[in-house]
C-alpha cells in the first residue's frame, strides 16, 4: 500500500522551504524529491538511500585527499557518515560513522581548499579538525581503540565502533534456537509456556490498617476500590514509606530522584465502574486479578526522552510472520535493507549524556515478533513491521496503524497511533519506536482513554504469547498521562497479565494513550532509575531481580545496563534537562 504523495510533499516543503527563491533552494528541493523516491520505492537499497532528508558535501585537496560528509538528517544534526581517501595515511575510501557529542549544538560541515577540514561551529566559535591527517590518523586510532564511542576532534564528536552487545545466557539460547534450529520458534514457545508462564508473578499482601506513608499528589490517584495498603516487593527506595508499604493506586516520590514517582496496584483492586465495563476487555481471571503491577511516572517538565537501538535488535530484515502480499521476496527486508552497514549500532548511551541519565527501560519486540501474522494487517504494508528511528535516522519505516512513542526536534514527546498524515512529521522526528496497536487510545467522542479495539484479539493485536493464544505472562507497557497541562510518561511492569488487564490498569490510572513494550522475562522488561554516588552511577531496579542482568566489575560493583556497556537490545532513556 503506497503512502500518500501529499504527506511527502509536506515533508519536502518543510525541508526545502516554500519559497524556493534561489537556484540552490530549487536544487535542494529536486534533490529531496529524488531522495524521497528512493525512500519509498519497494526495492533493495542501502541504509543511506533510506534517509530521505540527507545532505552531502564533497571536497578534495592535495596529494589525492578527498572527503565526503553525509549529514543523515540536517534537522536533527546528529549522525554523519564520513568517507575519506587519504593515500598517504592509508585511507582509501573508508567510511566512518560519526556522531556529534552535542546534538543541536555543533554544526558540522566540510571545508574545502588545499587542506580540507571538518568544521565545528557553535555560537560564533569555529574549530577545525583533520582526523585523517598524519602518519597515524586520529580516525584510525579511534577505530583501533575498540571503544563503542571513541572521541575525536577534541571530544566534539565520537566515532561509533562496531562492538558485541551483552546478552544473558537465556537470551543467547533462545536466539540460537530461533536462528539455527528448524522449528526453533516452536521450541522457544513451548519452553515459555511450560516454564515461564506466571514464573515472575508477584502478589503483595494487603495490610489492614497499615501506614502507607507520604503520598505524592503530582499524578493524582488511580481509580481503585477503597484504599488497600500493599506490602510491595519493588526494588525502589521511596520517600516517606514504611517497610515497603504503599497505598494501592497512589504515587510516591523516588528517593534521590526528583520528578520520578512510583505506584503499585493489583488489577482486582480497580474500581468496578472501570473493571466491570462490558464489551471493552476480556474478563480477568483470579490469577491476574491479584498479580502485582508496578508503575513509574516521570514528570516530563524535568526530562528529555531518547531511544537507541541495540547492537543486534531489533533487526532490519524480514519477520517470518507476514504472508502472501505482505512479503516481497525480492528484497532483503521490508524497507529494502537487512543491515545497518556502514552505520554502527552501539547499543548504549553515548558518554556525553551519562552525567544526565535519569532512567532506562527496554524497548519493544525483536524484529521476528514485530510484524503481523494473523490479521489483515499481515497482508499489506509488508505486514506492518514495527518501525524505529534513532537520532533522526530511519532504520525501519514508521507504519500507519501502529502505536508509536516519538520525540520531535523541539523536544515534543508524544504517543499515538501513527497515520499516513503523520508522515509530514518525519523530518522532525528525533526518536520513534513502534510496538503493536494501542492498549488505550482516546475515545473519539469524549477524548478519554479507553481500551483499544484489538485488546481482546490475539491475532488482531499481535500480542504474542504461547501458540495456543494464552496471553497471560510477564509484560511491560508505557502510557502518556496529562495532569493539569503537565505531561507524564508512565512505565508499567505487570508481573503476569493479559492485554485486557494492562488496558484496565492504564485506564484506571487515567492514561491518555498506552502501548505494549516487551514481555516474558526480566531482561526484556528491565527498568532502572539512577542516582549518583561520589564516584559512580547507582542503578535502582524496579524489581530487585533485574539487578542480575547487570554484569559486575572485578570489585563486585554492578555496571548499569545500557549506560556502562553495549547491549544487544534496544532501549528508551530519560535525561534530566540541563
Amino acid at each position: 500500500m503506497r503512502r500518500q504523495a501529499g504527506a511527502a510533499a509536506v515533508a519536502l516543503a518543510a525541508m526545502a522551504g516554500a519559497a524556493l527563491a534561489t537556484d540552490a533552494d530549487r536544487d535542494r528541493a529536486a534533490q529531496l524529491e529524488r531522495q524521497w523516491a528512493q525512500y519509498e520505492v519497494d526495492a533493495t537499497k542501502t541504509v543511506i538511500e533510506l534517509q530521505p532528508f540527507r545532505e552531502a558535501q564533497e571536497v578534495s585537496g592535495a596529494d589525492g585527499l578527498s572527503a565526503r560528509l553525509v549529514n543523515l538528517n540536517p534537522t536533527i544534526n546528529s549522525w554523519f557518515l564520513l568517507t575519506v581517501t587519504a593515500p598517504g595515511a592509508g585511507l582509501r575510501g573508508q567510511s566512518f560513522h560519526i556522531e556529534s557529542a552535542a546534538s543541536d549544538t555543533w554544526h558540522i560541515s566540510l571545508q574545502g581548499g588545499d587542506d580540507p577540514a571538518l568544521v565545528f561551529e557553535e555560537d560564533g566559535a569555529r574549530h577545525l579538525c583533520r582526523p585523517w591527517a598524519g602518519a597515524t590518523p586520529e580516525l584510525l586510532d579511534a577505530q583501533r581503540s575498540g571503544l563503542p564511542y571513541a572521541p575525536i576532534c577534541g571530544q566534539r564528536a565520537y566515532l561509533r565502533n562496531r562492538v558485541s552487545g551483552s546478552r544473558t545466557n537465556r537470551e543467547a539460547v533462545a536466539e540460537f534456537l530461533r536462528d539455527n534450529i528448524m522449528f526453533g520458534e516452536s521450541i522457544v514457545d513451548m519452553i515459555k509456556g511450560a516454564f515461564y508462564e506466571d514464573a515472575f508473578m508477584q502478589s503483595s499482601e494487603t495490610v489492614d490498617g497499615g501506614d502507607a506513608g507520604g503520598v505524592a499528589e503530582s499524578l493524582g490517584r488511580a481509580r481503585v476500590a477503597g484504599a488497600p495498603v500493599m506490602q510491595v516487593y519493588s526494588g525502589f527506595d521511596l520517600v516517606a514509606t514504611t517497610g515497603g508499604r504503599m497505598e494501592a493506586g497512589s504515587w510516591y516520590a523516588a528517593e534521590g530522584a526528583p520528578g520520578v514517582y512510583a505506584s503499585a496496584v493489583q488489577p482486582g483492586m480497580i474500581h468496578p465502574d472501570i473493571l466491570n465495563r462490558r464489551g471493552e476487555t476480556s474478563n480477568l481471571d483470579h490469577i491476574e486479578r491479584r498479580a502485582d503491577v508496578y508503575l513509574v511516572g516521570f514528570d516530563l517538565e524535568r526530562f528529555e526522552v531518547g531511544y537507541e537501538v541495540g547492537t543486534d535488535h531489533p533487526r532490519l530484515g524480514w519477520s517470518s510472520r507476514p504472508r502472501g502480499k505482505g512479503r516481497n521476496r525480492n528484497t532483503p527486508g521490508p524497507d529494502g535493507i537487512n543491515r545497518a552497514d556502514p552505520l554502527v549500532r552501539a547499543g548504549m548511551l553515548k558518554p556525553s549524556l551519562a552525567d544526565r541519565v535519569a532512567a532506562t527501560f527496554t524497548g519493544g519486540f525483536k524484529r521476528d515478533h514485530g510484524a503481523f501474522k494473523w490479521s489483515d494487517m499481515a497482508t499489506y504494508n509488508h505486514g506492518h513491521h514495527y518501525g524505529f528511528v534513532s537520532k533522526g535516522v530511519v532504520l525501519s519505516k514508521l507504519q500507519p496503524n501502529l502505536s508509536t512513542l516519538y520525540v520531535l526536534n523541539d523536544g515534543t514527546i508524544g504517543m499515538k497511533t501513527w497515520t499516513e498524515a503523520d508522515e509530514a512529521l518525519l523530518p522532525r522526528i528525533r526518536f520513534a519506536r513502534q510496538n503493536g496497536v494501542p492498549l488505550i487510545a482516546p475515545d473519539p467522542e469524549t477524548g478519554q482513554g479507553v481500551p483499544g479495539e484489538f485488546v481482546r484479539s490475539w491475532g488482531g493485536g499481535n500480542w504474542s504469547g504461547s501458540a495456543d493464544a494464552d496471553l497471560r505472562t510477564l509484560r511491560a507497557g508505557a502510557c502518556m498521562k496529562t495532569v493539569q497541562d503537565r505531561q507524564f510518561l508512565i512505565y508499567a511492569y505487570f508481573s503476569t497479565a493479559t492485554p485486557s488487564a494492562m488496558a484496565r490498569v492504564f485506564q484506571a490510572y487515567g492514561c491518555d494513550y498506552a502501548m505494549l513494550l516487551d514481555m516474558n522475562s526480566q531482561e526484556h522488561t528491565y527498568m532502572a532509575y539512577y542516582t549518583k554516588s561520589e564516584q559512580d552511577l547507582v542503578a535502582h531496579h524496579l524489581v530487585s531481580q533485574m539487578a542480575q542482568v547487570d554484569p559486575r566489575r572485578r570489585d563486585g560493583t554492578p555496571i548499569p545496563r545500557f549506560v556502562g556497556f553495549p547491549d544487544n537490545r534496544d532501549f528508551i532513556y530519560l535525561l534530566r534537562k540541563k
